[in-house]
Parts: C-alpha cells; sequence; structure tokens
C-alpha cells in the first residue's frame, strides 16, 4: 500500500480517546499499518530503575494508532483532506489533497 501518511505530517485524530486532536507523526509502521504521533494515545507506563542510570517511577509516552483513524492536515488550508496521488510530467508520483487538488510536499 502506498504511503498517505508519512514522518513528519500534520494528523487530525477521527475516533478515540483522542478523538479531534492533531499532532505531528513522529514514526509510522506500514506493515502493521500504525502510526505515533506527538500528543495522541498517551499512555502511563511504570518502570523500574535500572543499571543504566535512567531513573524509574511513571513514564508518558505515546502508543501506536491505526492510520485508518488519522486524516492528513492540508498544509496549505489547514483542513483535513484525503490524500490521493498523481505521476507528473517528469515521472515523479506525489501526493496529492483531494479537497484542494494541491501537491503535497514530503
Amino acid at each position: 500500500m502506498a504511503a498517505r501518511i508519512k514522518k513528519g505530517d500534520q494528523v487530525l485524530v477521527l475516533t478515540g480517546r483522542s478523538k479531534g486532536v492533531r499532532g505531528e507523526v513522529l514514526s509510522v509502521f506500514p506493515k502493521t499499518e500504525k502510526a505515533i504521533v506527538r500528543g495522541v494515545a498517551v499512555a502511563k507506563r511504570h518502570t523500574k530503575p535500572n543499571r543504566m542510570g535512567e531513573n524509574g517511577g511513571i513514564i508518558e509516552r505515546e502508543m501506536p494508532i491505526h492510520l485508518s483513524n488519522l486524516k492528513l492536515v492540508d498544509p496549505k488550508s489547514g483542513k483535513p483532506t484525503r490524500v490521493g496521488f498523481r505521476v507528473l510530467e517528469d515521472g515523479r508520483k506525489v501526493r496529492v489533497a483531494k479537497a484542494t487538488g494541491d501537491v503535497i510536499e514530503g
């Protein structure tokens, strides 16, 4: 499947606890079709101190969220949009915002 959402994109969460939240994609896992988004699906993890000098305690970290629950935010208009693909004259395949028809850089 082609990468509709990539690292560094701004996305809107459609469902779940974090519905309506916008955030930046930190990483994408294509095999499991999940992504980690800054500030979304934050879970608290209880950790023990270890020999590496890291202190234990309760650490908050973002958990993966399914790509179907995310919608790309158009960088020009700032509104959520679907993503399509177009092949340019020079042969490059680029992502295109369905709402405006503009090419999405990245």
